[in-house]
């Protein structure tokens, strides 16, 4: 992907620039447990953005998908805003840098990615985490991790029109090879993980389905954890987010909402929990732990929050069949992945019976993704 991205870059261009990269992520456990306040675990992985980019002292930046094969122009001011979605992104991450008072001139450019598209590895938080490293290495603008974070969940809410969290460009900033992150969404603390397990593999299965009711269903969703943390808060005023919440205290208002929010609120209180409880696990390299509590998150997820669907509910069974250490569905839901922990010995046979069952019951094949945890954001010597 280098070599292409520079063969490129010199064909329109002329001279060669500065190479960057960031990554896509997955979440390891802690799923819908970051607008409640909770933690969350992702780890950046070993497919991203890769970028070419040289100041070029014109009046307009000059960018190039390599995947789309689309070349775009566009100024720097608020109303040079491109048509092209690819170039919002970059668009975008060059306004919010410009706002937080940070240099930003006229560049040419040359990008692509191997993050699968529509997979739940977050591509456009890692096409932002890239560019934002980039033009604040290139601009000496000294903008700190944290805040070029901010800058790519900013262009989401204001270029993209999508109103995501923090945690999908936080791990493609602070990404580590070999360690996960657990990031608390409401102080923003973080704490590394070490994650390297040896006889295991992280494999993700791909159901190349996406229900369309995802983006009503998750509003819905978060009605329902604010009005059970509401309740609470009667009885116990330092609850402000969900994650606040004990379990008994939950119990103290069962009566009192709907049993739809109470099974909402279940999930997440445990959820909550459940982060913790694998990353006590894996200091002490108790795989089998980790994997219990994967299931559980589907469980909780399919039964209690109700965003799992029949091709997960299938992988995720077929998981637990095949003796798989630990599976569940990653992301928001209704379609999707599934994340497993397999032990090597297992992989082929798992990834092989997927395939062919998948197959024969939905009519189409699921895609396989190995994956390994790596750096996030970087300048590529």
């Amino acid at each position: 992907m280098k070599n292409r991205i520079h063969d490129k870059f010199i064909t329109l261009f002329g001279t060669g620039g500065d190479i960057y990269a960031s990554a896509g992520r997955v979440n390891l456990i802690g799923e819908h447990t970051d607008y409640n306040g909770g933690y969350v675990f992702p780890g950046a992985i070993d497919k991203g953005i890769m970028l070419e980019i040289k100041p070029n002292g014109l009046s307009k930046v000059q960018a190039y998908s390599l995947d789309y094969d689309e070349y775009c122009e566009f100024g720097l001011q608020e109303e040079d805003a491109p048509s092209q979605s690819w170039a919002r992104y970059i668009f975008g991450v060059c306004r919010e840098t410009i706002k937080r008072g940070g240099k930003v001139e006229a560049f040419s450019c040359v990008f692509a990615g191997d993050v699968p598209l529509g997979a739940g590895l977050s591509s456009s938080a890692a096409l932002e985490s890239a560019f934002a490293y980039a033009l604040n290495e290139l601009y000496s603008n000294n903008i700190d991790k944290f805040e070029l974070a901010k800058i790519g969940q900013s262009t989401e809410h204001n270029y993209c029109g999508v109103k995501c969290g923090i945690m999908d460009q936080f791990a493609s900033c602070f990404g580590k090879k070999g360690s996960l992150i657990r990031l608390n969404c409401k102080t923003l603390e973080y704490k590394y993980f070490p994650f390297d397990p040896q006889g295991y593999k992280l494999i993700l299965i791909d159901s190349c389905v996406k229900h369309e009711l995802a983006s009503s269903a998750y509003n819905q969703r978060r009605q329902s954890c604010e009005n059970a943390a509401a309740a609470i808060k009667k009885n116990h005023p330092e609850v402000d987010f969900l994650s606040d919440a004990k379990r008994v205290w939950l119990d103290e208002v069962r009566d009192q909402i709907s049993q739809e929010d109470f099974l909402r609120a279940e999930y997440v209180i445990g959820e909550v929990q459940r982060v913790l409880d694998v990353c006590d696990a894996l200091e002490r390299g108790d795989y089998e732990t980790v994997g219990e509590m994967m299931y559980q998150t589907h469980f909780g997820l399919s039964r209690l929050y109700e965003v799992s669907c029949e091709e997960l509910d299938f992988l995720n069974k077929l998981a637990r069949t095949s003796d798989v250490t630990g599976s569940r569905v990653m992301g928001g839901g209704f379609g999707g992945c599934t994340i497993n922990l397999v032990k090597d010995e297992l992989a082929d046979v798992f990834v092989n019976a997927a395939t062919e069952q998948f197959t024969a019951k939905f009519g189409h094949a699921p895609k396989i993704y190995d994956v390994v945890i790596s750096d996030g954001a970087r300048k590529v010597e």
